[in-house]
C-alpha cells in the first residue's frame, strides 16, 4: 500500500541515543555558531546509495566498513552530497547513526541516507528504508533541537541549513528489473511517475512547514545505460527492446526522463507558491548524459562495463570486495552495477555549484547561489 501522508513523529523515539549528542552542535556559550560561509549553517541528507553507501540503522557503525564498496563508488565522500557539502565549507555530515557527540563532527548537519532506500513504503517482505522513515528521523532530530534550545532558536538553525534529498532509484530498479512487488501491473509508466513525484513533492512541503527554505532535489540517472540493466535487458534477449546508439535501453531512459521532467515542472510550480522557499531540480541525467555521448571529450574511456564487479558489462555479479575493482576507475563512468565512479560524480558537483562543465544543470539556479541567497 502506498501511503501519501507522512505523520509526524508522536514521541522521541531516539531521545536517549541523540540528546547530548545534537545539543553541542549549534549552540557555543548560549548563541548559535555561525559557518564559514555565513549562509548555511547544515546540511541535511536524505536519499539512498546516491547519498550512503551503508543501511540506516542501529548497526551502521558495525558494519559500514564492510559495506564501503557496495553499493557505492568506494567512499561516502566521493558522493554527490559530500562533494557539494566540502564546497559549502561543510565537510563533516556524520550519517544518523554514527555521531561521537563532539561538535566537531555534529554542527555541520546529518545524513539520513540509506542504500536501496525508497519513495515508496517497502512492502513487508523488505527491509528497504523509506522517505517516510527518513523523514520522522529529521522531525525526531527537530524535536531535540526544540528541547534544547527552544522554539525560536531552533527555529533560526533550521531557516540557516539545507536538505538535500535523491531518492527514486530503487523505486525503479524495483518496478522495472523484476522484483515481486506487482507495481509494474498496476500502474502505467506515467501514473507510476506521478505516484512518486506526488510523494517527493508531499515530503517537500512538510519540510517547509518545518521551517526549512532551502531544498535540493536530484532527479534520475539514466538508468537505462547502468551495467545491470544493459546486460539484464542483453541476457533475456527481450524482443523488441530499443538500445539506442549509446548502447542504453531507450525505453527504460524515456521512462525516467517521464519522472524527471514530471518532478521538475512540479517544483516550478512550487516555487511560484510558496515564494520564501527555494528548491533547487539538480538534473543528474543531464549531466550523465552528456558523459555518456562525449566520453572522450571528458576524460573517459569505457561507458558500458562497470569498474567493479564480474561478468558481462561486469553486472553479473556486483561489487563485493576491492579485488574486484578496475585498477583505473577514473576511466569508467559505471563504478558498479548502477552507480557512477568518484570522476563522473566530481563532475556533477562541479556543475550542480557553479554550472560547469553542464550549464542548467540545476534550476533554477546553482546550488552556490542557493547558498549565498
Amino acid at each position: 500500500m502506498i501511503e501519501n501522508t507522512v505523520p509526524l513523529p508522536k514521541g522521541l523515539a531516539l531521545l536517549g541515543l541523540l540528546v547530548g549528542v545534537i545539543s553541542v552542535c549549534v549552540i557555543a556559550n548560549g548563541k548559535f555558531t555561525e559557518t564559514q560561509n555565513g549562509n548555511v549553517m547544515a546540511l541535511y541528507v536524505l536519499g539512498d546509495s546516491s547519498v550512503d553507501c551503508g543501511d540506516n540503522t542501529m548497526l551502521y557503525p558495525l558494519i559500514h566498513h564492510n559495506l564501503s564498496l557496495h553499493p557505492c563508488n568506494g567512499s561516502d565522500t566521493t558522493l554527490l552530497p559530500y562533494l557539494l557539502a566540502e564546497k559549502m565549507d561543510l565537510p563533516n555530515i556524520l550519517p544518523f547513526y554514527n555521531q561521537n557527540g563532539s561538535i566537531e563532527e555534529l554542527q555541520h548537519g546529518l545524513n539520513f541516507g540509506s542504500a536501496e532506500a525508497t519513495i515508496m513504503n517497502p512492502s513487508s517482505s523488505q527491509s528497504h528504508q523509506s522517505l517516510n522513515q527518513q523523514l520522522r528521523q529529521v522531525f525526531e532530530t527537530i524535536q531535540l533541537l526544540q528541547l534544547q534550545f527552544g522554539q525560536s532558536g531552533a527555529d533560526h538553525f533550521i531557516r540557516s541549513s539545507m536538505v538535500y534529498l535523491s531518492f527514486g532509484k530503487d523505486d525503479y530498479i524495483d518496478l522495472f528489473l523484476g522484483n515481486s512487488s506487482g507495481v509494474m501491473l498496476k500502474y502505467s509508466s506515467q501514473e507510476f511517475a506521478h505516484i512518486l513525484v506526488n510523494q517527493m513533492m508531499h515530503a517537500i512541503r512538510i519540510l517547509h512547514n518545518a521551517n526549512f527554505r532551502k531544498i535540493i532535489c536530484t532527479g534520475l540517472l539514466p538508468l537505462g545505460c547502468t551495467p545491470r540493466t544493459v546486460w539484464k535487458w542483453y541476457n533475456n534477449n527481450i524482443t523488441g527492446v530499443d538500445v539506442d546508439g549509446r548502447g542504453c535501453v531507450k525505453e527504460i531512459n524515456e521512462m525516467v526522463v517521464e519522472y524527471n521532467t514530471m518532478l521538475n515542472e512540479h517544483i516550478v510550480e512550487l516555487n511560484s507558491k510558496l515564494p520564501d522557499v527555494q528548491v533547487v531540480f539538480c538534473d543528474v541525467y543531464q549531466g550523465m548524459t552528456e558523459i555518456i555521448t562525449n566520453p572522450d571529450h571528458y576524460g573517459f574511456k569505457e561507458v558500458r562495463n562497470a569498474c567493479c564487479g564480474a561478468g558481462m558489462y561486469g553486472a553479473m555479479i556486483g561489487c563485493l570486495s576491492q579485488e574486484m575493482a578496475c585498477d583505473q576507475a577514473s576511466n569508467f563512468v559505471w563504478w558498479d552495477i548502477y552507480n557512477p565512479t568518484p570522476a563522473v560524480n566530481s563532475l556533477l558537483a562541479d556543475s550542480a555549484w557553479s554550472g560547469r562543465p553542464f550549464s542548467g544543470m540545476c534550476r533554477p539556479i546553482t546550488i552556490q547561489e542557493l547558498l549565498n541567497s
